[in-house]
């Protein structure tokens, strides 16, 4: 297996490997997660590989879960279509910088995405290095920010368009999360950055050191939340990533964001996208 870095923030390409292999072999395996927790994120070309292996690979890491709306391969529990079509044109909850599922208490880990078919041109993804996000604030930001908290909402993402009654039960199902802003990553210690496009609000932000008048609340704490979640825009802590048909992505959802380009309606991009089941954020 060979290791090349795309970017001096984040993001590497293996190659000489295949995933159905890893799947069965400790040592490639330990390999891919070391380069992993590294690079925040991998990418392989030429990964022809059957669904089956797909999540047997993505099991290693842990256990699989599926999504309350997008749809999984009724024979691979755990492995979500999100297959895009000209049919659907206003489908584009990824062309948002976000982490996936962070109205879970228990967010993925990680996830592993298959390329089925993309256009010929656009349909990229890209993805931002949130520990690094984190290192380049301000000081003065990341002492305010050090112990505030934050709520995460499917209601407010998924759930904006439809009926108020399956809205409601689709947030009875899962209430919005509350996350620490900076999370500690369990396995390498890093502090990352952990705010997003399916963050509301603060929850512990109205306190005296904060707020005098309404204004310090309102205002504030919005503009505030805004300037963190637009860290993950800044060019210098990204890759860019542009798919071909078996091309797969694996990344570190704990320290990373991601946002799918929506750029080439009116094309079919099918990919296949195994999450792997995290923990709670400290």
């Amino acid at each position: 297996m060979k290791i090349e870095q795309l970017t001096c923030a984040i993001g590497a390409e293996l190659t000489g490997v295949n995933l159905a292999d890893a799947a069965h072999d400790d040592g490639l395996f330990a390999a891919i997660k070391a380069a992993l927790l590294k690079h925040r994120v991998l990418f392989l070309r030429h990964q022809d590989i059957a669904r089956a292996d797909h999540v047997a690979f993505a099991r290693r890491f842990g256990e699989l879960e599926d999504h309350p709306v997008a749809g999984s391969d009724p024979d691979h529990p755990g492995l979500v279509r999100i297959y895009k079509s000209p049919e659907h044109p206003n489908d584009r909850y990824e062309n948002s910088w976000h982490t996936d599922a962070t109205w879970r208490e228990s967010p993925p880990m990680g996830c592993v995405l298959r390329c089925v078919e993309c256009p010929p041109v656009g349909g990229d993804t890209m993805w931002s290095n949130m520990v690094l996000a984190y290192e380049k604030l301000p000081e003065v930001i990341k002492a305010q920010i050090a112990d505030l908290r934050a709520r995460h909402s499917i209601e407010c993402t998924f759930g904006a368009a439809m009926p108020i009654e399956k809205r409601l039960a689709l947030k009875a199902l899962y209430p919005d999360a509350e996350h620490p802003v900076v999370r500690t990553h369990p396995e390498t210690g890093e502090k990352t950055l952990f705010v997003n496009g399916f963050t509301t609000h603060f929850t512990n932000f109205h306190t005296p050191d904060n707020v005098r008048y309404g204004q310090d609340f309102t205002q504030g704490s919005a503009a505030l939340l805004q300037y963190l979640i637009s860290q993950a825009a800044i060019p210098e802590y990204q890759v860019r990533w542009r798919w071909q048909p078996n091309s797969v992505a694996i990344w570190d959802n704990r320290s990373t964001q991601h946002y799918a380009v929506m750029d080439y309606p009116p094309c079919h991009r099918k990919m296949e996208r195994a999450g792997i089941m995290g923990d709670k954020p400290f």
